[in-house]
């Protein structure tokens, strides 16, 4: 199971020679969510079963068992629980170093621009798409590989990565960037939110670091995110706090109160509403 993750990522992928791993998970029952972040490897998403909800910069796509959502370093994304509903899919990321390096034509010509958002990309594709054989093949391919690690598997992984990749910018229509300027300011509060969480912060706080009012920040912040900005520092509070609850022997009372929850009484009520067990039993878990 990927850790739960959050705003901008650094975890290494892989060895730091073969920078790729794959991560099976399920919503709900790895983690309710996997909060709005980016990171600067690229991510591929493939959903194996149920249906869910996937968010690609300031827009979510419903998600359903084939899709394949396809984020490129620094491209903002979230994924949510439709409500009722599970989504197992495998997480699939990799440094786009991997294939190609300096000198390389291919690196200039396509992995450099992807790097640095120049190249951008389709990111949803589904089974009615017309390349979309291809493009599953190719990932059936590299999930096989990777479980088997057969001699010479690594060349495998690597050979269909690159066809993915060319079967993309073949068939993919003309993308706009996805780093816009609103998604620029909301990296800067996401990354202020991970700074300051916790602290006692409020919405006038948060839309001072856009120059915002605060009504226009609640505004804006909902319609990049869906969410509340509340709600939003709500759930990073918990996300992180019941991180520490696997990682650390620190008291239920001292996690709360380092992760902004003043009140051990609610942040046991608030727990329990998210995670659907209290914190006690989350750890035991």
């Amino acid at each position: 199971m990927q850790k739960q993750v959050s705003l901008r990522e650094t975890k290494q992928h892989g060895a730091v020679r073969f920078p790729f791993n794959i991560y099976p998970c399920t919503i709900p029952g790895d983690f309710p969510q996997v909060a709005l972040h980016w990171q600067e490897s690229m991510e591929l998403i493939f959903v194996k079963r149920g249906a869910g909800l996937v968010q690609a910069g300031a827009v979510t796509h419903p998600a359903y068992m084939g899709d394949i959502f396809i984020f490129t370093p620094g491209t903002l994304h979230a994924l949510r629980q439709t409500e009722g509903q599970y989504m197992e899919y495998e997480n699939i990321i990799f440094d786009p170093e991997l294939l190609g390096g300096a000198g390389d034509l291919c690196a200039e010509k396509y992995i450099l621009p992807l790097q640095s958002g120049r190249l951008a990309l389709n990111v949803h594709l589904t089974p009615d798409d017309l390349y979309y054989p291809q493009a599953a093949n190719c990932l059936k391919e590299i999930e096989d590989a990777n479980s088997s690690k057969l001699p010479g598997y690594e060349l495998v992984i690597k050979s269909g990565l690159l066809r993915f990749l060319a079967l993309l910018i073949l068939h993919g229509k003309q993308q706009l960037p996805a780093e816009t300027a609103d998604t620029r300011r909301l990296k800067t509060v996401l990354q202020w939110i991970s700074e300051h969480y916790a602290q006692k912060i409020c919405v006038a706080d948060a839309a001072e670091v856009c120059s915002f009012s605060s009504s226009h920040f609640m505004r804006w912040f909902r319609q990049m995110t869906g969410q509340s900005f509340i709600a939003f520092l709500n759930e990073y509070r918990l996300n992180t706090a019941a991180e520490a609850l696997q990682t650390t022997d620190e008291t239920v009372l001292t996690i709360a109160s380092r992760c902004g929850f003043e009140n051990l009484s609610y942040f046991n009520r608030i727990f329990k509403a998210h995670f659907g067990i209290t914190p006690r039993d989350y750890r035991k878990r």
